[in-house]
């Protein structure tokens, strides 16, 4: 290239980058708020956790003692009204247990003294009435371990539509109020998002309904669903 053109074409590379950001949209003033919604609505559906342990001197005399425990507490499910898609196994379990003792030289000496089996039942009740009475069952029939109970609801839409709008109501007045301090006003919504909260599980353990002669009391509450929002407002 002559040298007389260098300095032009210099000066013309120089004003590309300029050009093409002169050339990108300026994004409008804006405000970003948070807001949050809660709704509450009384469980219609609990989930509730049954495991039966057994221990024998061997591993298939264990299964066989497990087997016909948890074999009864099924039929009790199903004799309580209970759908088959409600009942499913958690979880099968076999392990030894051992006796320790103690050497002389420090170290420890482990003796097999019996196997456990257990096996854990989820039931889905719908229900929530019988909750008491099916847990005083259970242990009746020989559940031994877990117990944990918690409630839920089926189909929780109607309530989250209602924390949803709770939430964008929080977040549209914590703008005006930001907006109106700084001198200006809002314009439209540039960008929303939302993110939901299920209720946090409310367990109830074994202990709380190995009573005999009377079903354990049970509460079933509310259960709260909380959304919070992001909202992206234009300013004027």
């Amino acid at each position: 290239m002559p040298k007389q053109f260098l300095p032009l074409a210099l000066a013309a590379a120089l004003a590309l980058p300029a050009a093409a950001r002169a050339a990108e949209p300026v994004p409008p003033p804006h405000i970003t708020v948070s807001g949050e919604g809660e709704a509450t609505v009384a469980p219609d559906m609990a989930l509730i956790s049954l495991s039966v342990m057994r221990e024998a001197k061997t591993a298939r005399e264990a299964m066989d003692a497990n087997n016909d425990a948890m074999a009864a507490v099924i039929a009790a499910m199903k004799a309580f009204g209970i759908a088959e898609r409600d009942l499913q196994t958690a979880g099968i379990q076999i392990s030894p247990r051992y006796n320790y003792t103690n050497n002389k030289d420090g170290g420890q000496e482990a003796e097999l003294v019996a196997y456990q089996v257990t096996n854990t039942l989820s039931v889905r009740l719908r229900d929530i009435d019988k909750a008491g009475e099916i847990l005083d069952k259970a242990v009746t029939l020989g559940v031994n371990q877990g117990g944990n109970i918690t409630f839920s609801n089926e189909d929780p839409a109607a309530t989250l539509t209602q924390a949803r709008k709770k939430a964008v109501a929080d977040a549209m007045a914590k703008a005006r109020t930001l907006a109106e301090a700084a001198g200006v006003s809002l314009g439209r919504v540039i960008e929303i998002s939302d993110q939901n909260t299920r209720p946090a599980p409310m367990p109830i353990q074994a202990k709380a309904f190995d009573a005999a002669g009377a079903a354990a009391p049970v509460q079933a509450g509310e259960n709260s669903y909380t959304v919070q929002v992001t909202v992206t407002f234009e300013l004027k």
